[in-house]
């Protein structure tokens, strides 16, 4: 490989939210979803040459910026759309939230598939809305839409949006074209405006390209906002930058109005840079870091046969972070975390965390050198073994 995955680099002392929340010595964090490796060679070039400048006063967007957000849809995803579509914002978050409250009225129900990111949640409640959750069906570890029950969700007249999370965040899965298409069409059938969640977008694995669903029709386009970043493929979310993409002019005028509301309206001059260079120069990057991530999802699958099968991860399309199904240890979803935490000093995410279906589940963060992985996965194992066997079936 070109770019170095495998070093280990210290992180604890630096202000990390994801290595120094842990206040125990000797904690290994596989929990919050950022990545232990260094970011691609051109962002970090492109930020020292900016840090040299040494002026670091407010910030305009640049036409480059809206070029190369739109020049990289236009050649990784065949997805061409107009830079005048495009809304910054200072994070991934608050993008969502922005949009809610553009699209929704309080008392409105937001539609969730469910088990979903958790900041799915607070968002909703933020903005004065209910959960409609439409929890996934699940099979093998494979999960599919309920679209039985997104129907049903879908016609309530109190339900007016849907949070799609493409790749979905926790369970792996990536939509295919058809999937989408049907959720859209439901959507669209009842008034409910599409939020698109694609932050993962550009974490997929062979044979499973993410398909940007607002590209799948004007009806689709017109009737959905799409969250992007380039945060969690280049490893920036630091940087605290993200884009809506809104196509209907009445919506874009509804979201702007809503961010400068919420007054989310403002970047920092790093972000702005480090996406220009993560788009424009990135890719060879990106491409041997899913290479990477991959080998540590092949270890992870290997190492579960071999020393813990009692429990099995969902197959994984897309995002760094393998959905592990416990459920036949017996214990509860923060039970197990807290147990690993205690006597292993590991620090995962408890499934409950993502809601209805999370219930016996794991997440883990794989986004780290193969080293580290194997001493989690070792951790893991250790504490996993003393759990005792469920008699009961598994549901």
């Amino acid at each position: 490989m070109q770019y170095d995955f495998d070093t280990v680099i210290p992180r604890r002392g630096t202000n990390s939210y994801k290595w120094d929340t842990p206040a125990e010595e000797g904690v290994l964090p596989m929990w919050v979803a950022d990545m232990d490796f260094r970011t691609a060679p051109a962002i970090t070039e492109a930020l020292q040459r900016r840090v040299a400048h040494g002026v670091f006063g407010y910030t305009r967007v640049p036409d480059a910026y809206y070029e190369a957000v739109t020049g990289w849809f236009a050649r990784r995803h065949g997805w061409s759309f107009d830079p005048a579509w495009i809304i910054y914002t200072s994070g991934v978050v608050p993008a969502v939230s922005a949009i809610i409250k553009a699209m929704t009225r309080p008392g409105d129900t937001v539609i969730v598939q469910t088990p979903a990111y958790n900041c799915f949640y607070s968002s909703i409640r933020n903005n004065g809305c209910l959960l409609g959750s439409n929890r996934l069906l699940e099979d093998g570890g494979r999960y599919t839409v309920d679209y039985e029950g997104l129907e049903r969700l879908a016609a309530d007249p109190r339900a007016t949006a849907l949070l799609l999370c493409n790749p979905h965040n926790p369970t792996g899965r990536v939509w295919t074209r058809d999937e989408l298409r049907r959720i859209g069409d439901i959507c669209l059938r009842h008034g409910v405006f599409v939020i698109a969640d694609e932050i993962h977008g550009e974490l997929t694995y062979e044979g499973h390209d993410s398909t940007r669903s607002a590209s799948l029709g004007d009806d689709l386009l017109r009737g959905s906002a799409t969250r992007l970043s380039p945060s969690k493929a280049f490893n920036i979310a630091g940087l605290q930058i993200a884009n809506i993409v809104a196509a209907d002019g009445e919506v874009r005028r509804r979201i702007d109005r809503a961010i400068n509301d919420n007054e989310v309206c403002d970047v920092n001059p790093f972000g702005v840079l480090a996406t220009i260079a993560a788009y424009n120069e990135g890719g060879p990057w990106l491409d041997e870091l899913r290479q990477y991530l991959w080998g540590n999802y092949q270890y992870l699958c290997r190492f579960l046969g071999e020393r813990l099968p009692g429990c099995t991860a969902s197959p994984l399309e897309g995002t760094y972070l393998p959905w592990l199904d416990c459920r036949r240890t017996g214990l509860a979803s923060d039970e197990l975390a807290g147990r690993l935490l205690r006597r292993q000093r590991l620090m995962v995410n408890p499934g409950t965390m993502y809601g209805p279906g999370g219930e016996g589940f794991l997440r883990l963060n794989m986004a780290c050198p193969r080293a580290l992985w194997q001493e989690g996965l070792e951790r893991l194992a250790n504490g996993l073994d003393a759990a005792p066997a469920s008699p009961k079936e598994v549901r």
